[in-house]
């Protein structure tokens, strides 16, 4: 014989598993309305994104964000002939360059914005700037047949592999 209290408790335990189930049919239920929205936003910024990207070939912005930083951009010189286009202290960069007039060193170019030029690793983020001038048309490329890109080597400058 089965003790009534026992059928009692398997029964009131079923209750509490039934109702537990309509929560988690519930809960899945939403889930599922949410996923399908998430899936329609996904396609809409998607078509937006294009959208967006085509007018910005069109019009290149002052910044954008990657891996959540702002990284400022040096428009081409076609798309932009003045100078105000760009970033201080690309114009800065410029107005060294051109004092030289000529070929000249990615230290010459550090020394004159003050960082140190004794550890290699400082120059490169200027290497970097001078090369992405030249690239875009902001400096002329030398008669050398490369652009005013800087090295630390003595002597006349032909860095155009640099």
């Amino acid at each position: 014989m089965v003790d009534p209290g026992v059928l009692e408790r398997i029964a009131a335990r079923r209750a509490e598993l039934d109702s537990l189930e309509e929560q988690l049919v519930k809960q899945l239920d939403q889930v599922g309305a949410e996923r399908a929205e998430l899936a329609v936003a996904e396609r809409v910024l998607a078509r937006l994104s294009e959208q967006i990207a085509g007018e910005r070939a069109a019009v290149a912005p002052a910044s954008v964000q990657v891996g959540g930083r702002a990284v400022l951009l040096v428009p081409h010189r076609g798309h932009s002939p003045d100078e105000t286009a760009l970033p201080g202290d690309y114009r800065r960069i410029l107005e060294i360059v051109r004092a030289v007039g000529g070929p000249v060193q990615v230290r010459t170019v550090g020394e004159a914005l003050g960082l140190q030029v004794e550890a290699r690793g400082k120059l490169e983020p200027l290497r970097a700037k001078l090369v992405k001038l030249a690239d875009r048309g902001w400096l002329p490329n030398w008669a050398t047949g490369g652009s005013p890109r800087a090295c630390n080597r003595p002597g006349p400058a032909r860095c155009s592999g640099a």
